[in-house]
């Protein structure tokens, strides 16, 4: 499985996309960042690839748009989740990721397992 190089460019734009909010945070993801609200990953970062987890009329109508596709390795893709086009504008990428967001919002805060 070929996993990505991770540009510092492609990791600030990512972080750019991700507007501050209630319980979110940009973590460090085996070498690249995801986005977390309340625990749980609401999008990430593979390779120059931004993806998102949506509820499934969401992703329909993501993946109908030209460029997008799946996301993570190629052998592996995430299930629930897809890939922005990369000809997307910003405003649109960042209405794409705070949709995810509040999409994820709504499961329950994901529980830390107690170390041991």
């Amino acid at each position: 499985m070929q996993i990505p190089t991770h540009s510092d460019e492609a990791k600030a734009a990512f972080r750019d996309l991700v507007r501050p909010g209630p319980d979110v945070e940009v973590k460090p993801m085996f070498g690249s960042v995801g986005a977390f609200v309340n625990g749980n990953m609401y999008a990430g970062l593979f390779g120059d690839d931004v993806g998102v987890k949506l509820d499934d009329a969401g992703l329909a109508e993501l993946r109908a748009l030209p460029g997008s596709g799946p996301f993570g390795p190629a052998e592996r893709p995430m299930g629930g989740w897809a890939s922005l086009p990369a000809d997307l504008g910003e405003e649109e990428r960042a209405a794409w990721v705070e949709r995810a967001r509040d999409h994820i919002a709504r499961l329950p805060p994901k529980v830390r397992k107690a170390k041991t």
